[in-house]
């Protein structure tokens, strides 16, 4: 079975007849799918998506890569079951037109709070064409949603993907900013007065603007900056 016809096959419903046929030996505890989707999940928790590898997955399972291969085709495939994973774990609103705006806005803020549990996982978001069922019916979801409110099918298209590749963005930054706050040498990259000791410092006349608005430039507590640049997103689209 070639890498395309194994991926298709985890959608197919079980056949009954299949499991009347001999089976080969194989091992007492057998590894599943979803068991190398947990310990995937459970390397990146603790340490960061960097560190997924093949190899280092394979030897959290304590079997050998073959072993692996024989569940996930590869690094990219196992990129689209993580997604896949946390995408099942969203509620999806039935479509209301009178609040569809406060609707995609939450989708949008449950997908950063599920990135945001796995330090850098965003990143196996991008650039991926998802073809896993449970990421289609994300995508189903926010569709219905813009539709519902009257976008354009084809801008509402568009929209989605733009939203997730913000928010995939917005997450690995900060999962980035996270890490290197948490070594001596870079505190100062998301410390907040010393930012704006730094932009104290530079020369006014070079930098005005700069200098005089070193305030607002800095500014955001939380999610402050997330929520700005969605709402700026989805303004845009109603007033086309």
């Amino acid at each position: 079975m070639n890498p395309r016809e194994r991926r298709a096959a985890r959608h197919l419903p079980p056949n009954p007849e299949a499991g009347a046929a001999p089976r080969p030996r194989r091992r007492t505890a057998p590894i599943t799918v979803e068991q190398v989707v947990d310990t995937a999940l459970d390397v990146v928790a603790t340490e960061g998506y960097e560190a997924l590898t093949m190899r280092r997955l394979a030897g959290a399972l304590d079997t050998g890569p073959a072993s692996l291969y024989a569940h996930v085709v590869n690094k990219a495939d196992l990129d689209e079951l993580l997604i896949g994973r946390l995408c099942s774990e969203l509620d999806l609103p039935e479509p209301d037109p009178a609040a569809w705006r406060e609707q995609i806005r939450g989708v949008c803020a449950q997908i950063r709070d599920q990135y945001l549990k796995y330090p850098g996982i965003s990143q196996a978001a991008l650039a991926m064409a998802p073809t896993d069922l449970e990421t289609v019916r994300v995508t189903e979801g926010m569709l219905a949603i813009l539709l519902a409110g009257g976008v354009a099918p084809q801008a509402a298209a568009w929209a989605i993907d733009a939203l997730l590749l913000y928010v995939a963005a917005y997450c690995l930054e900060t999962s980035i900013a996270r890490r290197r706050s948490a070594q001596d040498d870079a505190v100062w990259v998301v410390d907040r007065d010393e930012l704006l000791r730094r932009f104290a410092a530079l020369p006014a006349g070079t930098f005005p603007h700069t200098t005089r608005h070193a305030a607002e430039i800095t500014a955001g507590e939380g999610h402050d900056r997330f929520d700005f640049t969605l709402g700026l997103m989805i303004d845009g689209l109603a007033h086309r």
